[in-house]
């Protein structure tokens, strides 16, 4: 399965599948358990449209429609920008807390 939509949260996601899915094409969305695992940092970008390899391209052009008809949303690019910004600084936190943790010992 390839991932044909990378959503900002789970509500999006399954917009997107089930406009897929009126269009006869099967989708899965992924990444519910994964919404609450930063903490107080919200949420984004966790939650991914998958479909299977033959569907992508006819996907795809569904999704470039979903897109261009949504012009309040940002651009996917300032999304991941964000979730990895998120990622990082998680990352770092939790480093500093091992670190700190191993010198306790």
């Amino acid at each position: 399965m390839l991932i044909a939509y990378r959503a900002r949260d789970i509500a999006e996601a399954h917009i997107v599948s089930g406009m897929l899915q009126a269009q006869g094409i099967e989708s899965h969305v992924g990444g519910h358990y994964l919404q609450g695992a930063m903490g107080e940092i919200g949420a984004a970008g966790f939650t991914n449209v998958h479909v299977e390899d033959e569907d992508y391209p006819k996907a795809r052009d569904l999704v470039a429609e979903y897109e261009a008809n949504q012009p309040d949303l940002a651009p996917q690019k300032s999304v991941g920008d964000r979730v990895d910004r998120y990622a990082i600084g998680f990352l770092l936190v939790m480093a500093i807390l091992v670190a700190i943790f191993l010198g306790a010992l």
